[in-house]
């Protein structure tokens, strides 16, 4: 009989034990799948990120050639606005209409012409 009950006893107390190793395994599940969509869902990112940046780093030495051609055509267009400023202030008819053609389409010309004019 005293075997029966030490037997029973030992028998409850591992049912007790065995829910607890249960629920521990049960908790650890998601948590693990959690912390493993997380680090899939980081390492997504960091290469979506990685190929963007390359593109745009892609796309902005293409600009760059396109750039540096708009700025020489810009200086040079400055210089000949300049000169035919110069040539409006020395008296040429033809160069006076051409800044007055200028001003009335609305391109800035105070900082080319002369305080004078």
């Amino acid at each position: 009989m005293e075997n029966e009950l030490e037997t029973k006893g030992t028998h409850q107390e591992d049912d007790v034990a065995r829910p607890e190793r249960a629920e521990r395994l049960a908790l650890r599940l998601p948590l693990a799948l959690t912390l493993i969509s997380l680090l899939i869902w980081f390492g997504f990112q960091t290469v979506a990120l990685v190929l963007e940046r390359n593109n745009l780093i892609g796309v902005s030495s293409n600009f760059a050639a396109a750039m540096q051609e708009a700025e020489k055509m810009r200086a040079q267009l400055q210089a000949l606005i300049t000169q035919t400023a110069e040539l409006a202030s020395k008296g040429n008819a033809s160069a006076k209409a051409a800044i007055e053609g200028l001003q009335k389409k609305g391109i800035p010309l105070e900082s080319i012409l002369p305080p004078g004019k």
